[in-house]
């Protein structure tokens, strides 16, 4: 019989292991969070039966680590969007930023405690790959990233509010809606990761905030460390890949593995 989720440890490996996954997820469109919650439950880990709570707090270390490896990763793209920072480019940042924070700040703990089950990572991951799919196969090619008004910031900000669920994926759904839009491939690269910057560190520093507060769970300091430090490497690692998906190439690719993984989680929900 399992052990009761209070009589549970977050262990060390699982924390070291889901650092590793955590960096490629968050660059890629496949849902970080996503993977976060089923990988350990396809797998039979422990993880998955953890108080709520501590996976929550650990989910937090993760992205600092990730929220970290982006601002050094990606230094000479942040420095020259901050040095050509003009009315355009902060109303982009601002229409982007203001439907997440919203959505985040008053519906945070109901998504928290209804999202996130297998069942509803499945049904995220297989939304979030039709609409890939469908604006990367539909959507123009002749707008550049340069051309991105209010409109286009507002579509990027709803898409990152839908990404709040697990599943779906924040680059996924900002790569959607900027295709959606008319933007070339790599534009729409550049232009998932210019919005998403923001809310990835907003988010985390007010949630490690929250965490400092509160303090580390006893006995999880070894295995939170471990978990931001393999998140940080990977995800600094995993700018190469960032900077390949920038070249132009389809996303259907990734919503047929989308597709995938939710396959093997309704596969496993459906054994009797």
């Amino acid at each position: 019989m399992p052990a009761p989720a209070g009589d549970l440890r977050l262990r060390t490996r699982d924390a070291l292991a889901l650092g590793l996954l955590h960096g490629p997820a968050e660059l890629l469109p496949i849902s970080s969070s996503g993977h976060v919650a089923v990988v350990p439950w396809l797998c039979g880990w422990p993880y998955s039966r953890l108080d709520g709570e501590l996976r929550k707090a650990f989910e937090v270390a993760l992205h600092a680590g990730t929220a970290a490896a982006l601002l050094v990763g990606l230094r000479d793209e942040v420095g020259e969007a901050a040095r050509s920072l003009d009315r355009r480019r902060a109303q982009l940042v601002v229409l982007s930023f203001l439907p997440p924070a919203l959505v985040g700040f008053l519906f945070e703990r109901p998504i928290e405690r209804r999202l996130g089950t297998p069942a509803t990572v499945a049904a995220g991951l297989v939304a979030g790959s039709l609409a890939m799919a469908a604006a990367d196969a539909l959507g123009g090619i002749d707008r550049r990233r340069e051309d991105a008004g209010a409109v286009d910031a507002l579509c990027l900000g709803l898409a990152q509010a839908c990404a709040l669920i697990p599943g779906v994926s924040r680059n996924g759904a900002t790569l959607a809606a900027a295709r959606a839009r008319g933007f070339a491939r790599a534009d729409a690269s550049v232009l998932s990761r210019h919005v998403a910057l923001p809310i990835i560190l907003g988010a985390t520093a007010l949630k490690g905030t929250r965490l400092a507060r509160r303090g580390l769970p006893t006995g999880t300091a070894c295995a939170f460390a471990a978990g931001t430090i393999a998140s940080f490497a990977t995800t600094l690692l995993s700018v190469r890949i960032v900077r390949h998906v920038d070249r132009g190439n389809s996303l259907t690719p990734y919503a047929a593995y989308r597709l995938g993984l939710a396959g093997l989680v309704v596969r496993r929900l459906r054994r009797p």
